[in-house]
Parts: C-alpha cells; structure tokens; sequence
C-alpha cells in the first residue's frame, strides 16, 4: 500500500481564531473520530475537502472535537478547549457480545424495517452518506455492494442506515436513491434522521460497520479493510475485515479481529 500522510490538527484555532491552511497528499487525507487514517486517492482527497468545507471538517478530526473559537479573546485557549471536549458527546459502540441494540427506521420508499424481524439470522449494519467520497470508494473500488451480494446468497442480511440529520451532506432523499442505483445496492437504505440509532450503536464514520451474529449480539465492528480507503498497488496484500469477520460468524467462530478502526467521514449529526 502507499503511504499516506495524516494532516496535522491545528493546535492554535481556539486562540487564534484562524482556519487551518490547505494540506494535500497523494494519498488523501485523515479521516475519523476515532482516529481512523483515510488514505483516499487524489480525486477522492479533493472531493473530501471541498465535502468538509460545505458539511464540517471529514479531513480534520481534531478540529470537530474542539469545536469552534472561543468569542473571548482573553480566555486561555486550553480552557477554551477542554470546555468544548467536555461538551463533545462521545460515540461509544456496544461491546462485542453484547445485544445489538433493536430498531425499526423507514427506508428510502418510506416502509418500516426493524431489525428484530431478522432473528436468527446474520445481520451487516452500514453506516451510509452518499455524498461521502469514502463511500464511493468502499462501494466502487473496494467492492462493497458485491460483498453484499455474495454474502446474500449465504443468507446474509445486509442494511444501510443514514444517520445524516436534515440539510447535513448526503441527508436528501433523492440523492440517496441515486446513489443507492448508482451503486448498484440490492440492500435498504434506512434514513435516521434523528441520529438515535447512530448514538446507540457509536458509529462514528461512513462507513462504519457492524455485524450482528444469529444470537442478536455484536459479532464485529469497525473498517471494511485495512486499506483506510487508500490506493492499493499490485501486488499488496489487503486484510478483509469484513468478509473474515463474516466468514468467522458464519463458521460459528468469533471474528478476529472483532474490533478495528472504522475509517472514512464523519457521520453528519445533527449535533
């Protein structure tokens, strides 16, 4: 894989009021609230600036912890932000082995899906926002939506949920059903307006993914690969989170690892 370069967080923005300057690489950038690295390809990088400059910041994490400038000038900028931290709600998933928290959430078509109604079987959660580029990239370059229909024939069940609050990037209803044609997604793709369901389940990025065993517990949580959305030369060797996770569950194994970092944008809550 090529390496990529994570941008630097700006440590002065509560006390100098000022934006953080323009930071490329080949590879993309950084991406993630819990510090998931997006190594996007150059079209894919820019696209994730000019997304973050419309709908907060995808490439910087550090600066949607801190949050905006203090508007006194004379406040410490430390006391600035540790008031903004303690003010972050934090994005906490339920622990591996634990229940899978139920919901029921109206697809694109407005029809109700719970999730309860798929006891006993295996369960993807993805957490979806097509204006992100980082979807683009698990769906068209790493194949997600033919994952998806693989795993299907196994009697897999897989679900999108937007957790995108009204007027946030990727919240319209029709861009959703392009993307969704687009994409060619066989899989709903439940809207959470409201962002409940994202917060229960602590997904913190697009995608993040979940998947959920035949006993209703959390079987893995995190990336869709090992790539952090990166280039891929020929010859590298990619790690398949997913499908091992998968592959593990089906087998009636624990998945192994059940627990990576998700990588790609912000989920758009409302707060």
């Amino acid at each position: 894989m090529k390496p990529y370069t994570k941008l630097l967080p700006c440590l002065l923005l509560a006390a100098a009021a000022i934006g953080c300057p323009s930071a490329k690489s080949p590879e993309g950038s950084g991406s993630g609230v819990n510090g998931a690295a997006g190594g996007a390809s150059a079209s894919a990088s820019t696209e994730a600036s000019s997304s973050a400059a419309a709908a907060g910041s995808d490439t910087m994490g550090p600066l949607a912890v801190l949050g905006p400038p203090s508007p006194s000038a004379s406040a410490p900028a430390s006391a600035s932000a540790s008031a903004s931290v303690a003010a972050a709600p934090a994005l906490v998933s339920p622990a591996i082995g634990t229940a899978a928290p139920d919901f029921t959430l109206k697809d694109l078509d407005g029809k109700a899906v719970r999730l309860g109604d798929y006891k006993g079987k295996i369960v993807v959660l993805e957490w979806f926002n097509p204006g992100c580029p980082f979807i683009k990239i698990a769906h068209e370059k790493r194949q997600l939506s033919k994952l998806a229909a693989q795993y299907a024939a196994k009697g897999v069940v897989f679900l999108a949920i937007n957790s995108g609050a009204p007027g946030k990037q990727g919240y319209a209803l029709e861009e959703n059903k392009t993307a969704k044609k687009s994409f060619a997604i066989a899989y709903p793709i439940l809207r959470d307006e409201s962002g409940e369901v994202g917060k229960k389940y602590g997904a913190s990025n697009t995608p993040h993914l979940f998947v959920i065993g035949k006993d209703g517990a959390l079987a893995y949580t995190g990336g869709l690969d090992d790539t952090r959305g990166g280039e891929v030369d020929k010859g590298d060797k990619v790690t398949p989170w997913l499908a091992n996770a998968l592959d593990a569950t089906l087998a009636g194994k624990k998945a192994d690892p059940a627990q990576t970092k998700p990588w790609g944008c912000h989920v758009k809550y409302a707060e």
